[in-house]
């Protein structure tokens, strides 16, 4: 497949989404399902819009490094064209799932990933309120793929259909699929549940194609119909403005880290996951669940 050729793949795909997009906003305002809010689809937008300007500026040096590994570091090359897409989109995917894993158990990549979940509600636009800063650090991800003798618009195509097939599952419309589907690909069902801040559901279902990575992992969380999910941030923000959005993690970061008493407890800070604390003051999200089980087993 030529440039030309991915061009036109991931234009039309982009417009299917637009157009399924269009549709689910109207079958949600016409079925009164209330999925939709005019203020916060315009920031999806707006943080879409943000997170393309950063890819606009990057994309140069991330085709440029990856470019460069590809021709003087790659340690091998697969010949054939069919094993050369699937391994291709299976490695990428399966370094999409480490990069979003990071995204949520390393505090200060969530202060980034963390505008991602910040909406209450979950639809379609959802998938467009981007991790604005994730173009600056998703290169070095995506590395490997380079070294394995993929080249730099093939990787760069393989993200694109892959992300475009990650927005599809930001849905509520569509319920669970055929048990077979559920098992291996990630389904709005899944998504739904990484989407919540119910406490059993929190940081789970990671994966952008393939649930088979979070079911090997043990991030894996089934959609239970006995818990209702209430999507969002576990802490809302209370100032709800775009700007406030993207960066009002960092500021409660830094505000956290400046309580700690010695040095190495504010880089853990930065490092550890989200809800560690010095003092035991906050939990972490697997701290919790762990507790929640034992409870319940008592």
């Amino acid at each position: 497949m030529n440039e030309l050729d991915q061009g036109i793949t991931v234009g039309a795909l982009f417009g299917f989404v637009i157009l399924l997009t269009l549709f689910e906003m109207y079958f949600s305002y016409a079925h009164d399902r209330k999925h939709y809010h005019g203020r916060d689809t315009l920031t999806n937008i707006y943080l879409m819009i943000a997170a393309f300007v950063i890819n606009v500026l990057t994309k140069a040096g991330t085709f440029m490094l990856l470019d460069y590994v590809y021709h003087h570091y790659r340690l091998f090359q697969v010949k054939n064209i069919y094993l050369y897409w699937l391994v291709l989109i299976l490695a990428q995917d399966l370094l999409y799932w480490l990069l979003h894993y990071t995204g949520h158990y390393v505090r200060f990549f969530w202060a980034m990933h963390v505008t991602h979940h910040s909406s209450p509600y979950f639809n379609l636009t959802t998938g467009f309120r981007s991790t604005v800063f994730e173009p600056l650090y998703r290169v070095f991800f995506y590395l490997p793929l380079a070294f394995m003798g993929f080249s730099a618009m093939d990787i760069l195509f393989a993200y694109l259909v892959t992300q475009i097939y990650g927005n599809l599952v930001h849905t509520q419309t569509i319920g669970k699929l055929q048990p077979w589907f559920e098992y291996i690909f990630v389904t709005p069902s899944h998504h739904r549940v990484h989407h919540a801040s119910n406490l059993r559901y929190l940081d789970k279902n990671m994966g952008m194609v393939l649930i088979l990575w979070d079911r090997l992992f043990g991030t894996f969380q089934e959609e239970v119909p006995e818990e209702e999910i209430v999507y969002g941030l576990t802490k809302q923000p209370e100032d709800t403005g775009a700007v406030n959005i993207i960066f009002h993690e960092f500021k409660a970061l830094i505000a956290d880290a400046k309580k700690a008493p010695d040095f190495k407890d504010k880089v853990k800070y930065f490092l550890y996951p989200p809800g560690w604390s010095h003092d035991g003051s906050s939990q972490t999200a697997k701290t919790m669940q762990r507790e929640m089980k034992q409870q319940k087993v008592a």
